[in-house]
């Protein structure tokens, strides 16, 4: 049986959930019951709208194309790390990247984004920006389910501290990884706004940046410190946080940053997420992908 498609008013409840944080889960699923007509159909919907746990990864942890494994190391007193996922020939002279999260940490799926880019031809360490914390959570905390949990860690995270670590990631990839030159970063909603942060805090220890459906820092101003070139995605549905991106842009042009931006008509926040099948769009994501690695390869 086909998955049951969801309606714009649950993929925006979901949204409230998952990034406003003004309404418990039990609220959303009374929400959602009353959208969807039954406990059953909301649960199902539901199901659709959130990234799937068990959903298969396009490159497998054992593709013989890469090599992955977890990697740490100590900067500040903190020890950080995440995934490392590299070609498995020819990785002395590939690109680094940074790939970073969602609100819901270091998972199988970004795990897998990894991996894809692995395959493409860079080495990417998949940060688990909660390490410090103690670890993205994979199991649930009684009735609160495991990624509920990592959205309550990275709430009660310190900003400054945060950024502080990415660009600690930064420095480790540039200069201990396998590959070559300064790291480029790429993330999705909580990690796309962390690629605007870091832009604005790594100065030439990012080389390049994409941020799919992110944040813009609050402050526009903080443009004029971006060196890295950026690469913005946005989802033409996603007014939230759509709503951000003509003051950060105006800014970015104003300081002659290199940056490109593109909106993807008729398309929802987490369009790239194949996890998330009420959300992803195929042929949006396989064109943002591809700019994504043309922008990520390239060493100017």
């Amino acid at each position: 049986m086909a998955d049951p498609t969801p309606s714009a008013e649950m993929i925006a409840l979901y949204d409230r959930f998952t990034h406003v944080g003004d309404i418990s889960r039990r609220e959303l699923m009374q929400q959602m019951t009353r959208l969807a007509g039954s406990a059953a159909a909301a649960g199902s919907l539901l199901g659709v709208i959130a990234g799937q746990a068990g959903a298969a990864p396009l490159v497998a942890p054992d593709d013989p194309r890469i090599k992955a494994a977890d990697a740490r190391f100590t900067a500040g007193g903190r020890t950080l790390g995440g995934y490392l996922a590299q070609p498995a020939t020819g990785a002395a002279s590939a690109p680094r990247v940074l790939v970073i999260h969602e609100n819901r940490g270091l998972n199988d799926h970004i795990r897998d984004v990894a991996r894809r880019l692995a395959s493409a031809g860079l080495v990417a360490l998949a940060a688990d920006f909660l390490l410090p914390a103690g670890g993205t959570p994979t199991q649930p905390e009684g009735a609160t389910p495991a990624e509920d949990v990592a959205r309550a860690m990275i709430g009660k995270l310190d900003r400054a501290q945060t950024v502080a670590d990415g660009v600690a990631m930064l420095g480790w990839l540039g200069s201990s990884a396998p590959g070559k030159g300064a790291a480029g970063a790429v993330g999705f909603c909580w990690g796309g706004g962390m690629v605007n942060a870091l832009a604005v805090a790594a100065g030439s220890a990012l080389r390049a940046g994409v941020a799919y459906y992110g944040a813009a820092p609050a402050d526009a101003a903080d443009a004029a410190k971006v060196k890295a070139r950026l690469l913005l995605h946005y989802a033409g549905l996603d007014e939230r946080i759509n709503a951000m991106a003509p003051p950060w842009q105006a800014a970015l042009k104003a300081a002659g940053a290199r940056f490109e931006a593109f909106t993807y008509a008729g398309v929802n926040h987490a369009f790239n997420n194949d996890t998330a099948v009420g959300r992803y769009d195929a042929t949006a994501a396989a064109l943002a992908w591809g700019r994504t690695l043309d922008w990520l390869k390239r060493q100017d």
